[in-house]
């Protein structure tokens, strides 16, 4: 979300474009102000809720300034502690609401910028995303993979293990508002750079100047992208960084 983009922004210096929501939303920080967009449309939105509930599926939904969920788990309890850790200003807000679908159908200009869908037994969260893969009009991100994370609090650790999926309006990826930002600053195809790690960055990867992808993630075990580079733990993104960008 951008005011979540906004600190990392501020922290590297970069004061210009950020693409938010796995590329619903481009956001021009020097004007604050929004240059494109690919919303969820409001109906498709309480469809999936309406699955959700009769399947009693963990789901959260996403807007300009927000994570709307029903209770603190898997994702969102992991946003929670790490909250802990940050201040106000780089926290991402979390609000817990009971009745989503009701909040949802009675806000009528709720910019909803994705869902997130989430359970930790794989034969449940398959049959889901496969019903959902029915909705037209949706992009349903293809996650094979488990989440694998731990959260503290105080001294208790808690493991998270869960699958997931998200959901976006159809024909949204981070490389189609690439493509916008490209056109909208006059550069060339040739020119962009992008550096992924998980299966929603594939379409950049693929299609930039240069696709880089982190060491040990899905894209270069998967061998996507022209370049592999370390881990984040071994400072994949600085090494990209240098050895690309710093030519330039």
């Amino acid at each position: 979300m951008p005011q979540n983009v906004r600190s990392i922004a501020k922290e590297i210096g970069a004061y210009e474009y950020a693409i938010c929501g796995n590329g619903t939303l481009i956001y021009d920080f020097k004007n604050e102000e929004s240059i494109y967009s690919s919303y969820l449309d409001k109906e498709k939105v309480l469809q999936i809720i309406k699955i959700c509930e009769e399947n009693s599926i963990y789901y959260n939904v996403y807007t300009e300034s927000e994570v709307i969920t029903k209770s603190l788990n898997y994702n969102t309890l992991f946003y929670d502690s790490e909250n802990n850790k940050k201040p106000l200003e780089k926290r991402t807000r979390i609000n817990v609401i009971e009745n989503i679908y009701n909040y949802i159908e009675e806000n009528e200009n709720l910019p909803i910028l994705k869902m997130t869908i989430c359970d930790s037994d794989k034969i449940i969260f398959s049959s889901i995303v496969n019903k959902l893969k029915t909705i037209s009009k949706i992009e349903v991100l293809d996650v094979e993979h488990m989440s694998r994370k731990l959260v503290k609090y105080g001294t208790t650790e808690i493991p998270l293990e869960y699958y997931y999926t998200e959901i976006t309006k159809k024909n949204t990826n981070k490389w189609i508002a690439i493509e916008f930002l490209i056109k909208y600053l006059g550069i060339k195809e040739s020119e962009v750079i992008a550096i992924g790690d998980n299966i929603n960055d594939k379409e950049m990867v693929e299609n930039a100047g240069v696709g880089i992808a982190m060491g040990n993630s899905m894209l270069s075990c998967n061998k996507i992208g022209d370049v592999v580079v370390s881990d984040n733990d071994h400072n994949g993104v600085a090494e990209a960084i240098k050895r690309y960008v710093g030519r330039a």
